[in-house]
């Protein structure tokens, strides 16, 4: 995770639901429990709050997005303190609910996989890389079986599975 203002390029696969304990297993790996809220905003911007927990440490951390492109952004993300985050969540979007997710941060190939486990799913879940440029491509292990990319398909952006969730088949 970049703090402070910075490019984000990133790729999302919808995957097929992996092997926790294989994820469990890999060198490296970071468990992060998320709670994330999205908040009010201007048009083309996207705000959030997230809650981390990892090794029994909860961190804060608000972030501004402005899309360029469907796969970069300009980001401003900051760590912040408790009253801090609970001001922000008096400004939660209507009509959101907050995002729960397990992220399990792997580094491999040069890069930092993040697999999202939403509890609503039980037969896929996402992987985000995020990349130097949009043209660079990205090694994925065998252990994540992509359905899709899903980079440019807006029902899989976390601030509308704050809205609405897709269960088509797959």
């Amino acid at each position: 995770m970049s703090t402070g203002k910075h490019y984000e390029i990133e790729r999302k696969y919808l995957i097929r639901y992996p092997d926790l304990k294989v994820l469990e297993a890999q060198p490296g790996l970071e468990k992060w429990e998320i709670v994330q809220l999205y908040l009010t905003h201007g048009e083309g911007e996207t705000r959030r709050i997230r809650q981390v927990v990892s090794d029994g440490v909860i961190r804060y951390f608000r972030t501004f997005k402005k899309r360029v492109t469907s796969l970069s952004a300009e980001e401003d993300e900051r760590e912040i303190d408790p009253v801090s985050y609970f001001e922000y969540a008096k400004q939660q979007q209507p009509g959101t609910r907050p995002v729960v997710k397990t992220r399990y941060r792997i580094p491999y190939g040069g890069h930092m996989l993040e697999f999202d486990i939403y509890p609503f799913w039980d037969d896929r879940a996402i992987l985000e890389i995020e990349l130097q440029s949009e043209a660079e491509g990205a090694q994925i292990p065998d252990y994540a079986q992509i359905i899709r990319d899903v980079s440019s398909d807006f029902a899989y952006k976390n601030s509308q599975l704050a809205v609405e969730v897709p269960m088509e088949r797959i």
